[in-house]
């Protein structure tokens, strides 16, 4: 009897950690849908879902999964990571969400799950009396956050994502460049991690109607996204800025449904370049995006900005440079 009472507890710890896994997913699931429902544009924009539900549910499941209170803190914080694993899954195969997204999430989910897990083995001891209570109150805390979070506003914020390069013409030869460029060739530009493995669109061209103050910029971007920028500022030779107009949104299925550059929380506003001669027949050419963020963590949200929108912004530079410093021979 005695030489059974391991495998016994074996078992009993393998079905408590299994239920605990699949209890913890049906509620993350549950915050999920109730969250798109209830606010189907910025739901899971959300401090409950991207900080306090990951802590509660590695908390929960780190407790469960150690009922003999002796596995170490490093076992407590592989916890999280397991656990992110399978909700990226799931998220991409499942629930269709888009890899922008799940990358933008990932460090959040993390973070917030080892601070859950680590919080738990600091207070295994102390709670273990109170065990139940302890794992009602995980899985209380997110529900309770969701229904406080309505009440707070959230702080918005302004970002500029600024790139430079320097080019081996002159403002003369760059300018028209800057106005538009209709025809990108799949070979032009600058590999990037944002637009070649991640996926955002790569520019197929840009064209200028008109001149001046008021005249329209229509880009054309891959998975047929198109949108306009009208122009707000006008020095020829010299800068050209733009407010962005995102009215056309038939080819904007590609991305996250959470991340429309004209969203709730999110809003790509004005753009531009401007060029610095610097003599010897050189030029300094600056872009710049401005954006309008309103979100939990708005300095975190800044940090995928720089890297995003630096990747798209570099790119074009880059294509910039190519055409003025090898112009495309006409064709015969």
């Amino acid at each position: 009897m005695e030489q059974n009472t391991p495998l016994r507890d074996t078992r009993s710890a393998a079905i408590r950690i299994t239920a605990a896994v699949g209890l913890a997913f049906a509620m993350a699931l549950g915050a999920y849908l109730l969250l798109e429902a209830a606010r189907p544009d910025s739901g899971l924009i959300s401090f409950s879902f991207l900080l306090i539900l990951p802590a509660a549910i590695s908390a929960f499941v780190s407790y469960v999964a150690d009922p003999w209170k002796e596995r170490s803190l490093g076992a407590y914080l592989q916890v999280p990571a397991w656990l992110l694993l399978v909700v990226v899954i799931v998220s991409l195969a499942l629930l269709r969400e888009g890899t922008v997204c799940v990358i933008i999430l990932s460090p959040l989910w993390m973070a917030s799950g080892m601070t859950g897990a680590w919080l738990t083995h600091t207070l295994r001891r102390r709670v273990d009396q109170h065990g139940k209570t302890y794992c009602s109150a995980l899985l209380l805390a997110p529900l309770l956050a969701m229904q406080v979070e309505p009440y707070i506003a959230l702080p918005p914020a302004d970002a500029t994502v600024t790139r430079t390069i320097i080019v081996r013409a002159t403002p003369q030869t760059i300018w028209p460049l800057l106005k538009g460029i209709p025809d990108v060739r799949p070979d032009e530009g600058q590999w990037n991690i944002s637009e070649d493995v991640i996926g955002i669109p790569r520019p197929l061209g840009a064209h200028l109607v008109g001149d001046g103050i008021g005249a329209e910029r229509l880009a054309r971007w891959g998975h047929q996204v198109r949108f306009r920028e009208r122009v707000t500022e006008w020095q020829p030779e010299r800068r050209i800025g733009w407010r962005f107009l995102f009215d056309d949104k038939t080819g904007w299925d590609f991305t996250d449904r959470h991340l429309m550059p004209d969203s709730p929380y999110f809003r790509i506003t004005t753009g531009g370049y401007t060029m610095q001669p610097l003599g010897d027949g050189r030029t300094r050419v600056t872009i710049y995006t401005r954006y309008w963020i309103k979100t939990p963590v708005n300095a975190y949200s800044k940090l995928w900005g720089q890297v995003f929108l630096g990747d798209l912004e570099n790119n074009l530079l880059a294509l910039v440079k190519q055409r003025a410093e090898q112009p495309r021979q006409p064709r015969s």
